[in-house]
């Protein structure tokens, strides 16, 4: 007999099912033990009369089980409105342990606030099994199959590149280094590279979900050494503006139609009521954020701090967003070229020709549109004293590329930003940090 979820027993009263889960919890009274099951997808009532012989071998079975243990059960499933949980309830015609749940459980994973954050993450396989945790990644994976398919219906190839790379100077930031046979090679610490060979391999619209790595001593609340980047890139763009108005575009999309199949359990489980975004979102030039937030909110930086959002600017960025476009976006434009990386297109000013996406106080994009000519990023380059290391990212543009360019969403701080988590280490199904790498 087929396994039905627990969310689609609704379409079988009546008839003989057979469901699986984990036993969350058993009342044994004197003449009936309720049993109840979940699994991902639900939760059923199962009732057993104990005063039927049939039932005795199953009543025994209950009898001695420990919670948290999994089970195989056939029965008849009948609809009954006095059952709290859903409104039907499961008869059993046999019950089969799957396996038994051995000992206590580590911490109560249905109440976390009685350990503390490492012993949850120590025992990650329990702490997930709570609704809300487990809800988080739910969340997390339609939020990303509905940006997905922003992406193909917008004529977007999927791909993926390699994270074992031959050279360490990517982006400037600090690089995972392991050993590759008798050489050295590096994680990935994003697939920038190979996107833009993409663009002059002639695929125009490209995107990748995939992990990253990055070698980066932070202990912060949205910073960690794996995550997963959602990546896009696409050629024959005029403009920086290009980039980011296909991902906002995307991004409400996403919202929307994660607020249609899962918003009212968000509103249930997490109190919060998803804001689908309009368009466009609101842009502004990084000098006048600074001039808008020492008047509004008396913040004052010295000049030598003004070439980038210092973490202060970034997260008052939420507040004068609200303030001043009631919008919980903010696209922050005109970054000093010195700050970013060398293949990110300038102007005649070296006005750097890319942007930030600010989400709730909190940076989770850089876009840019990238320098396509030859000429233009060999100069760059050498100014920047790369050499071999990048050589053979430079040939991409040797052989004719198109103008191009793309952005990167961290999709753990997305999560964790969206469903308003207190740490990023609570929207990664495993957080790698400094000081973990277990389990």
């Amino acid at each position: 007999m087929e396994r039905i979820y627990l969310k689609d027993l609704k379409n079988y009263y009546g008839k003989e099912v057979e469901i699986s889960g984990f036993v969350e919890n058993i009342r044994d009274l004197q003449w009936v033990q309720f049993v109840i099951l979940k699994d991902y997808s639900g939760k059923v009532q199962i009732t057993i009369e104990k005063s039927e012989e049939k039932n005795k071998e199953m009543v025994e079975l209950i009898s001695n089980l420990s919670l948290e243990s999994t089970i195989k059960v056939k029965g008849i499933l009948m609809e009954s409105p006095k059952v709290k949980l859903n409104g039907m309830e499961l008869i059993p015609s046999a019950i089969e342990v799957t396996s038994r749940c051995d000992g206590e459980l580590p911490f109560n994973y249905k109440d976390p606030s009685t350990v503390n954050l490492d012993t949850r993450l120590d025992y990650k396989f329990i702490d997930l099994r709570s609704d809300k945790n487990n809800l988080v990644f739910k969340v997390q994976s339609t939020l990303i199959r509905y940006m997905r398919e922003y992406l193909y219906n917008n004529n977007f190839t999927e791909i993926h590149t390699p994270k074992l790379i031959g050279t360490a100077s990517e982006s400037g930031s600090e690089v995972f280094e392991v050993k590759y046979f008798d050489t050295k090679a590096y994680l990935a610490q994003s697939p920038q590279f190979y996107k833009q060979m993409a663009m002059a391999s002639g695929f125009d619209r490209i995107f990748e979900v995939a992990p990253c790595f990055r070698a980066e001593n932070s202990n912060t609340s949205k910073h960690t050494t794996e995550f997963t980047s959602f990546d896009v890139e696409m050629s024959y763009i005029n403009s920086q503006e290009d980039v980011h108005k296909l991902e906002s575009e995307m991004i409400a999309y996403g919202l929307e139609k994660l607020k249609e199949e899962m918003g009212d359990k968000i509103k249930e489980v997490f109190g919060i009521d998803i804001v689908v975004p309009t368009l466009p979102f609101p842009t502004m030039k990084l000098k006048d954020i600074y001039v808008e937030l020492e008047e509004r909110y008396g913040y004052k930086v010295d000049d030598s701090e003004k070439n980038d959002l210092t973490t202060e600017a970034e997260r008052l960025c939420k507040k004068l967003s609200m303030d001043k476009f009631n919008h919980e976006f903010l696209v922050v434009v005109d970054f000093p070229a010195e700050k970013r990386a060398f293949y990110h297109m300038r102007d005649e000013n070296g006005i750097l020709q890319g942007y930030d996406l600010i989400w709730k106080g909190i940076e989770i994009t850089s876009g840019a549109q990238r320098e396509h000519r030859y000429d233009h990023i060999v100069k760059v380059a050498k100014e920047k004293g790369l050499g071999d290391d990048v050589k053979f990212y430079l040939e991409f543009f040797k052989y004719g590329c198109p103008p191009h360019g793309g952005f990167a969403i961290g999709v753990d701080r997305l999560t964790m930003l969206l469903l308003d988590l207190p740490s990023i280490k609570e929207s990664m199904f495993l957080f790698r940090g400094p000081n973990r790498l277990n389990p």
